[in-house]
């Protein structure tokens, strides 16, 4: 597990598009060393926006989007593209935008798809999926994702992994979230031994409502009570602050952009 780095930016807005850029060069740097690269996506508002700022960016065509893998993170179990689907969001931010292989891209099942309403049956069938796409050299059943991005919600949950949720004593690496806080309470989601699995974990936050769980996240706080807590790349653990969000972390902790 890596030693989380965090960085700080002005405002939402410059957080976002510095993330879009160092996205970019990731994935162009993982391309460039292996041919191919991963990356799992998620929901939120930073994380859209992000994505947002990729398809405006004439940097975007550095990469080979053909060679991209797409998987998401966590998805509220809701019909095809239904709106507030993290995988409708993100195609309308990004992917319908780049060409992405359609075969490259990995959503989580939606209600109305072959695993019906079965929430437990969706998230058997994306681990599954998982399983089949990891290599011997990943000594497990998720593959070793280059980058994995989260965003930390207002009581710390990453994915869809809440406080004092059942799914964090998981060791599955999918699972259904019933009775979510938030709505709709129907989910699927990676559980930590899968996010913990990814070379790069990357978090991102904005808004002084972060501040907290930010705060409990990266001063020890355990998972069960702030899900942030347990998240941890395998090569690198990055937290993209805007400077409302990192208003309470110590001085030490944090270093601007």
């Amino acid at each position: 597990m890596s030693t989380p780095t965090v960085v700080v930016h002005r405002d939402p807005g410059l957080l976002a598009r510095a993330v879009a850029a160092r996205l970019v060069t990731g994935l162009v740097d993982e391309q460039a060393a292996r041919g191919h690269a991963s990356l799992v996506l998620t929901g939120g508002r930073i994380a859209r926006r992000t994505l947002e700022e990729i398809a405006a960016s004439p940097a975007r065509d550095a990469v080979d989007w053909h060679l991209l893998d797409i998987w998401w993170s966590d998805e509220r179990f809701l019909p095809s593209g239904h709106p507030d689907r993290n995988e409708t969001q993100a195609r309308a931010a990004l992917l319908d935008k780049v060409g992405v292989l359609p075969a490259r891209v990995h959503p989580m099942p939606a209600s109305d798809g072959p695993t019906g309403k079965d929430a437990e049956a969706a998230a058997s069938a994306y681990a599954a999926e998982l399983a089949a796409a990891a290599r011997p050299e990943d000594h497990g059943p998720v593959p070793t994702f280059d980058i994995l991005l989260l965003s930390v919600g207002e009581d710390g949950h990453v994915a869809s992994l809440f406080p004092e949720a059942p799914a964090l004593y998981e060791e599955r690496p999918v699972v259904a979230v019933r009775g979510a806080p938030k709505p709709p309470p129907t989910r699927l989601t990676f559980t930590l031994p899968a996010i913990n699995r990814a070379s790069d974990v990357w978090v991102l936050a904005a808004g002084e409502e972060k501040g907290g769980p930010v705060r409990m996240a990266l001063s020890g706080a355990g998972p069960v009570q702030v899900p942030a807590a347990g998240v941890s790349g395998r090569s690198q653990t990055l937290w993209v602050l805007d400077r409302a969000a990192a208003s309470q972390l110590p001085t030490d902790m944090s270093r601007p952009a």
